[in-house]
């Protein structure tokens, strides 16, 4: 199946998290020293928390989970709390005819001439007319990258745990 370059996640859809991601809390500002919590969001899309149990962490920001955590440990269990929520390592994958290929580090705005280009651009047999781009939820988009390097249009974002395979073009 083939999209447009355009369909994926919107802006706001990257910065929530989805099942996989790891998520690290710290719980500070108690007269006891609490280690931090760190696990990846199970298939239900929840994480295991001390004393409170399972929360609902997919699909929100780092902001709208803090903001759960918070408000089932006070006043409950504290009275004062500081909570903060990180995301463990995003990352996306290149394979294929690149020179590097394997997972590479998300840092932000990436397209898939980008992530090529991360990836130590295409070896002398990659196909650059056919290079698939292959969401996290199983979407394919076929992306010319000869049209993409000539308009930004023609060049689809890549997301975590998004994925670029770059086949081997046939003499």
């Amino acid at each position: 199946m083939t999209g447009s370059p355009s369909t994926g996640y919107t802006a706001s859809e990257v910065a929530r998290f989805h099942v996989g991601d790891t998520v690290a809390v710290t719980l500070t500002g108690l007269p006891e020293l609490i280690e931090p919590h760190s696990e990846p969001i199970k298939e239900d899309g929840t994480i295991t928390m001390p004393n409170i149990g399972h929360v609902q962490a997919a699909g929100k920001t780092a902001g709208e989970l803090q903001n759960a955590i918070y408000n089932l440990y006070v006043p409950k269990f504290y009275r004062h709390l500081t909570v903060t929520v990180n995301t463990g390592d995003r990352v996306y994958y290149v394979t294929g005819e690149v020179k590097a290929p394997g997972r590479q580090l998300y840092a932000g705005q990436m397209t898939v001439t980008k992530a090529i280009t991360t990836a130590g651009d295409f070896t002398d047999f990659a196909n650059h007319k056919k290079v698939w781009l292959i969401r996290a939820s199983g979407q394919r988009i076929k992306v010319n990258c000869n049209k993409a390097i000539q308009d930004s249009s023609q060049d689809p974002l890549v997301y975590p745990n998004d994925q670029v395979q770059v086949p081997r073009r046939i003499w």
